[in-house]
């Protein structure tokens, strides 16, 4: 049996004081394109982590490797937007189980076709991703901490399109 201090925490354990409650005094239009774009991200962010989870097969190798390490830090964003959803006072859309169930299919019918489309997928979406990110960090005034996460994020998706990006040079020879 392990004792409490072997366990190791992936995500810092969030306490109440983690939380701060964003938009007070922000204008009605400021707050729709927050609620808008968070909306956005957080369903992007459902669907990438389903397309990773369905692209992951039994092989042991560099590719499922990335694939497993990219589907937890997508799903770590679903968590950032998620906390920034609420602290604004906003809920997740309904209509995220449609991008879950988007992102299964995406995801399953990839992998189908193996490891090149499977890599070629990740660059198609990572790439839209980096869009998106840049529209809202272009286009919302974010409160600074937010747009923190918003851009940290954002450099995550780059980092996938590049290692995609190598990873599909090794399937082109």
């Amino acid at each position: 049996m392990h004792d409490v201090k072997d366990n190791v925490i992936i995500r810092y354990e969030a306490r109440s004081n983690d939380i701060k409650f964003r938009g007070i005094g922000f204008t009605k239009e400021r707050l729709k394109k927050i609620k808008k774009a968070l909306h956005a991200l957080h369903t992007l962010e459902i669907m990438a982590t389903n397309i990773y989870r369905f692209h992951i097969g039994n092989d042991k190798d560099e590719v499922t490797r990335e694939l497993i390490a990219a589907m937890l830090n997508e799903m770590t964003h679903i968590q950032e937007f998620q906390t920034k959803l609420l602290e604004y006072g906003f809920r997740p859309t309904l209509f995220r189980a449609m991008y879950w169930i988007v992102g299964f299919v995406i995801g399953f019918v990839s992998r189908i076709f193996g490891k090149k489309t499977i890599l070629k997928t990740g660059i198609w979406v990572e790439t839209r991703a980096v869009n998106h990110y840049q529209e809202f960090l272009r286009d919302v005034e974010w409160d600074e901490e937010s747009r923190v996460v918003v851009e940290r994020a954002m450099l995550d998706e780059k980092h996938h399109i590049e290692t995609w990006s190598r990873l599909l040079l090794n399937y082109a020879l």
